[in-house]
């Protein structure tokens, strides 16, 4: 398509800001359409950390951990019991994915992703001026059982094989990089390449410069079918009876992407996997103030300095396609952060907060065309690397969009499933 192709972007979180940023910087005329408010959703709740070059969830092993844990509502994972026929059918596709060949296949495509990825974060904050907390020199994985440290020794060895560089620490040196941490702490891995931010600044000000480049963002506009005809695009429908024109459509709507590729044709297999957070502001009798972002390997929850606040984000929840905010998921953030903190005060939280995560059958991400629809293009199943890769999937949607493809997404494409 030609620079001055109109381009319809639905979805307001990380993925179709970045797609919209991109597309209207490049030159095209851009609508982005949003059902509720611009930047919300999972894209703001986020626990603010870039990281790149990890395995994806599907490794051997997985399903094993994950019946263990699944019907126990205070776990890392849980996933609701219920009738669900598509939860079953996308849990049973997930477990297929689960090899070493797999892993590595992931790996060949997503390590140099993320390299690409921290290179398109350096320039959009650069060029765009972005102030949002953007802090580099990664994160520490910190573990307090011998398990848990050779679960992160493996994964940092599988890393180190694809150019990374993951450090191995001692508990000594944890507690010197980080005195907040208790001395149950054995162990940890630093991830030097990875940064932290404040999502909800990022997300705020990627919107403004979008909309400097001439991007249209709109907000509560519901789009309820992508129209079409002859084979192509012609644009979408919305709830409220109108039809907006456009040359293409770019779905980017996270966990929701099914109901509007389906009429289509297209599978996408992905299952929305619910995420908390609470932000606790730094005090006497609140957080601590942390000197480095660190994951608390055996509970999965990530702990992020953010400004006057820590952010503790984590769990993974299958329960369908709502916002309910469970006590006891809330609870084992709080649970998790005291045991890691000693002078983790009883403060309530300035704020708590649950959203949806696109969550892919085979743990990569679905970016590029559909076929047999010209025009119509689909970005979805990050799961919980969509800050991570939203700069670098907005790159790659621009230039399939305006080029004809975009290399680095030869092992995301969406005909993979078809």
């Amino acid at each position: 398509m030609t620079a001055q192709a109109h381009v319809i972007v639905v979805g307001g979180g990380v993925i179709g800001i970045s797609a919209a940023y991109e597309l209207a910087r490049a030159g095209a005329a851009v609508t982005l359409l949003e059902r509720d408010r611009v930047g919300a959703g999972a894209s703001s709740g986020n626990a603010g950390t870039i990281a790149v070059g990890h395995p994806p969830l599907n490794r051997p092993g997985r399903v094993a951990q994950a019946v263990r844990q699944m019907t126990d509502s205070s776990s890392p994972l849980y996933v609701k019991p219920r009738v669900d026929p598509g939860l079953w059918r996308w849990l049973l596709g997930f477990a297929r994915y689960c090899t070493d060949a797999h892993v590595q296949h992931c790996m060949d495509v997503m390590a140099p992703l993320g390299r690409h990825a921290l290179s398109a974060f350096d320039r959009v904050l650069e060029e765009e001026r972005i102030e949002c907390g953007y802090t580099p020199g990664g994160y520490l994985e910190v573990c307090s059982t011998e398990a848990g440290l050779e679960g992160v020794r493996h994964e940092a060895e599988i890393i180190e094989g694809h150019g990374y560089r993951p450090e191995l620490i001692d508990g000594d040196e944890v507690r010197r990089r980080e005195p907040a941490l208790g001395p149950d702490r054995i162990g940890a891995v630093h991830y030097p390449e990875s940064a932290t931010l404040i999502p909800s600044l990022f997300l705020e000000r990627l919107a403004a410069a979008a909309e400097r480049h001439g991007a249209q963002l709109r907000s509560r506009m519901e789009v309820v079918a992508v129209t079409h005809g002859s084979g192509r695009v012609t644009g979408v429908a919305l709830s409220s009876g109108d039809t907006i024109a456009g040359d293409a459509v770019v779905l980017a709507t996270g966990a929701y992407s099914r109901t509007l590729a389906q009429p289509l044709g297209l599978r996408v297999p992905v299952q929305p996997g619910k995420g908390y957070h609470r932000d606790v502001d730094i005090g006497p009798n609140g957080a601590p103030p942390l000197r480095i972002a660190c994951v608390l390997a055996e509970h999965s929850v990530f702990c992020t300095p953010m400004d006057t606040a820590v952010r503790f984000a984590g769990t993974m929840e299958f329960s369908g396609e709502n916002e309910v905010m469970r006590p006891e998921r809330l609870r084992q953030l709080t649970t998790a952060a005291r045991a890691a903190f000693p002078d983790m005060g009883t403060a309530r939280p300035r704020s708590q907060w649950c959203g949806l995560r696109p969550m892919s059958m085979d743990g990569l991400p679905i970016v590029g065309p559909v076929p047999d629809v010209e025009g119509l293009f689909v970005a979805t199943g990050h799961g919980m690397l969509g800050l991570t890769l939203g700069p670098i999937t907005g790159e790659i949607v621009a230039n399939q969009i305006l080029s004809g493809s975009d290399a680095r997404a030869d092992g995301l494409l969406p005909e993979r499933f078809v």
